[in-house]
């Protein structure tokens, strides 16, 4: 039982458009949406080395932090870095934001 998508030979498409229609089709959207949020908070937070653990849910990113210092830090920067993230992410052409399950960062939580 193969589950291949076939394209009409008249109906050109270009690489991106080919590449988006794969994701959807192969149900991807979510796991790399989330993969591309994590990579958004460590390219913005400068805080990469210290996160011990990312866990993304219905608009919330939680992070842990090894460092009490430098969660303090980041506590008082929460808005700055979610307008951040959510930029870095609509200038990624691999993210899809009409996915419903995994879309734009609303709430940080820091641990």
């Amino acid at each position: 039982m193969d589950k291949t998508v076939r394209l009409s030979r008249k109906k050109a498409l270009g690489m991106d458009e080919l590449v988006r229609e794969y994701i959807r089709s192969m149900k991807l959207a979510s796991g790399l949406n989330t993969q591309r949020i994590f990579a958004a908070w460590d390219a913005v937070s400068g805080a990469g080395r210290y996160t011990l653990r990312k866990f993304f849910r219905a608009g919330t990113l939680y992070v842990t932090v090894s460092s009490s210092v430098v969660r303090e830090q980041l506590y008082y920067q929460k808005d700055t870095l979610i307008s951040a993230i959510n930029g870095r992410l609509r200038e990624d052409e691999l993210f899809t934001s009409d996915d419903p399950r995994v879309s734009f960062v609303r709430e940080l939580k820091l641990k």
